[in-house]
């Protein structure tokens, strides 16, 4: 169930009411600009035209692992297609759904529930990507990589998602959590993490946690989990 608009103010809103109005699972929005697109921690998105901006909506069931590891569902799908279309590129995930290239961000997840629901929201620059930013950003167009349209890319998200969605389901969390650290930076690279009381810890990345948290090695050699807080590299 794939739906496309030609402008919204933003995908996840628009999903979060449908998921209201009992739309099913699987449904997917996406659109060709956004006008108040937002990422992690209430950060904007700039949506220009030529990037894919799409969101998908989960019903969760009993049984279902934790909501939140549906970030690394997402991660890992976005890798998968973004590296069959660019198999040259070495696409790498940062924790917990950030696909980067050498240090530069490509594509971005935001997860938002609502009862029974998460709407998870994806945006990637596919043709462009914004200049000026704090941080290194890229694009597919901007590595010199092949650039598929929008709606194709959507197609092809929607497939990997579902399937790697039915693993989760099915075979639990521990198969997501060794596809995403083959497709992470290797453990053992430096990290600094900025927790949201303001703090900062610097350690090196030791693979994910059980239930999903990050693991850092410190420097006494104890390991902390991280479970909220952004990531950079060192």
């Amino acid at each position: 169930m794939l739906r496309a608009v030609d402008e919204t103010g933003s995908t996840n809103a628009d999903m979060l009411a449908l998921a209201a109005a009992g739309e099913p699972e699987g449904l997917w929005l996406r659109a060709d600009r956004q006008s108040a697109g937002r990422g992690r921690m209430g950060r904007d998105w700039q949506s220009p035209t030529g990037n894919f901006y799409g969101s998908t909506l989960v019903r969760l069931m009993p049984g279902d692992p934790e909501a939140a590891t549906l970030a690394l569902v997402a991660a890992v799908a976005v890798h998968e297609v973004l590296s069959a279309f660019a198999p040259q590129v070495p696409f790498r995930i940062k924790w917990p759904n950030d696909v980067m290239v050498e240090g530069a961000k490509i594509s971005g997840i935001l997860l938002e529930r609502t009862g029974d629901s998460v709407v998870v929201g994806m945006g990637v620059n596919l043709a462009f990507h914004p200049e000026g930013l704090p941080r290194a950003v890229t694009s597919l167009a901007g590595l010199e990589a092949p650039v598929p349209s929008p709606d194709v890319f959507q197609v092809e998200l929607a497939d990997a998602f579902a399937r790697w969605l039915r693993r989760w389901r099915s075979e639990g969390l521990a198969v997501l959590r060794a596809a995403w650290v083959e497709r992470a930076h290797p453990v053992g690279t430096a990290l600094s993490v900025n927790a949201p009381d303001g703090s900062i810890t610097e350690g090196l990345f030791d693979g994910l946690g059980s239930d999903g948290a990050l693991r850092l090695r410190l420097a006494d050699g104890s390991v902390r989990a991280i479970h909220a807080g952004d990531i950079f590299l060192i």
